[in-house]
């Protein structure tokens, strides 16, 4: 049995995940602001130290992190809200955790990206920049200029790019950590429902293309995360994996584009 580490473990995929963590006889501590194993707030540094402590407290290594806990980007929700969860609240989780990572001799580390890095036109990329720099106010005053839907794929950006920039380093694979992420598209889950409810955003949800004619499912996207966290994807660091329906490959049939957004 191992253990692993989940936020937004409440619904959505985190739940998923939870679950088939545990169907597979592996121990999940589960992070959230609710009906959780911790309870925490990852938007503030408070919080993020005490998600930390509160896992520590509970093992002594970590086999996983799952750091599923994220903001959408619809409206009404505050922009730089989506900077302090999306991003600095998924690192700092994954930083706190390094010494129980590095514990295991062979952990990994599955952020939550999103096919709207190549999908969606024009997003902020200097949300991006700071997030990468570390600079966290700088982040969130910057995205409080912008649209929240226009935030969202840069927090998930910076993600997909800190796990490349990072995963390649001494602390992490150095230490036998791997880190990688998945890019869902749209997903069946209450943030997505949420979306769907909205007048302005509802109708582009409603239209939001797909090879296979339907949203995700959780436990399609759950059962990604799984592979990465497995030993099968032992050789794979940096990567990031679209489990989008075919979504992205409709938009960039050759080759994707918009990594370089800025």
């Amino acid at each position: 049995m191992k253990t692993y580490v989940v936020s937004g473990a409440a619904s959505g995929i985190g739940a998923a995940t939870a679950a088939l963590l545990r169907e597979q006889g592996d121990r999940v501590i589960t992070v959230d602001l609710r009906d959780a194993d911790v309870v925490a707030d990852l938007a503030t540094a408070e919080g993020r130290a005490e998600a930390v402590a509160g896992v520590q407290a509970l093992t002594d290594v970590v086999h996983g992190v799952v750091p599923a806990a994220g903001v959408a980007g619809s409206p009404g929700v505050d922009s730089s809200l989506i900077v302090s969860v999306n991003f600095f609240g998924a690192v700092a989780l994954v930083r706190g955790l390094q010494p129980q990572l590095a514990a295991a001799a062979g952990a990994s580390v599955v952020f939550l990206a999103s096919n709207s890095i190549t999908g969606m036109p024009g997003w902020r990329g200097s949300v991006a920049d700071l997030c990468l720099a570390g600079d966290e106010e700088a982040a969130r005053a910057d995205a409080s200029q912008a649209e929240s839907f226009m935030v969202y794929p840069g927090t998930k950006a910076a993600l997909a790019w800190w796990a490349r920039r990072e995963g390649i380093t001494e602390p992490w694979i150095g230490a036998g950590i791997r880190m990688n992420s998945v890019a869902p598209g749209m997903v069946d889950t209450p943030m997505t429902d949420k979306l769907l409810a909205d007048p302005e955003m509802g109708p582009l949800v409603a239209a939001y293309p797909s090879a296979v004619g339907r949203p995700g499912r959780p436990e399609e996207i759950a059962a990604v995360i799984l592979f990465l966290l497995s030993d099968a994807s032992s050789l794979m660091i940096g990567s990031v994996v679209y489990a989008d329906g075919g979504t992205d490959a409709m938009f960039h049939p050759q080759a994707p584009a918009g990594w370089d957004v800025r």
